[in-house]
């Protein structure tokens, strides 16, 4: 299993892969241009025909914090490592860049513990994160759940 970075044309089927996801209220959509304007964040995981079965995005959000967004594995692969990979890619790249923490909302918050991400209160997120939720259809009443992952202490 390969987690590699993702190329413009896979767009098209993450975002296709995303939203399958968010029409069933198990994450947030995604736009379309939302990924091409992200297109760096993003890692995928391929089929063994090249086409895409997995994306995660690490999100640069302050010198010190990302962010662990849109994590969608093919319904096929999941329970198979896949989505674990995408998640360990992301910290390994958090680590190269030097910064000490990542977090996730999640609703799915028992996968992300069992990466090693720790519960929190939203509140203790720094406002900065806050500016992408002011544009959420379920802002301000959020129910995704807040984890964090402390990249330095796993050294």
């Amino acid at each position: 299993m390969k987690v590699e970075k993702a190329k413009i044309d896979d767009v098209k089927i993450m975002h296709k892969l995303i939203n399958q996801f968010a029409n069933r209220g198990e994450m947030l959509p995604r736009a379309l241009s939302e990924i091409y304007e992200n297109l760096r964040d993003y890692f995928v995981i391929r089929n063994r025909y090249g086409r895409v079965m997995a994306c995660v995005a690490l999100h640069i959000s302050w010198s010190d914090l990302a962010e662990v967004k849109a994590l969608a594995v093919d319904k096929d692969k999941q329970k198979k490592g896949v989505g674990s990979a995408l998640v360990k890619a992301c910290v390994e790249e958090a680590r190269t860049l030097g910064i000490p923490h990542i977090f996730c909302l999640t609703y799915k918050p028992d996968f992300f513990k069992k990466q090693g991400f720790r519960q929190v209160d939203k509140m203790e997120l720094p406002r900065k994160i806050w500016a992408e939720c002011f544009t959420c259809p379920k802002f301000p009443d959020c129910d995704e759940v807040a984890l964090i992952y402390d990249v330095k202490a796993d050294i």
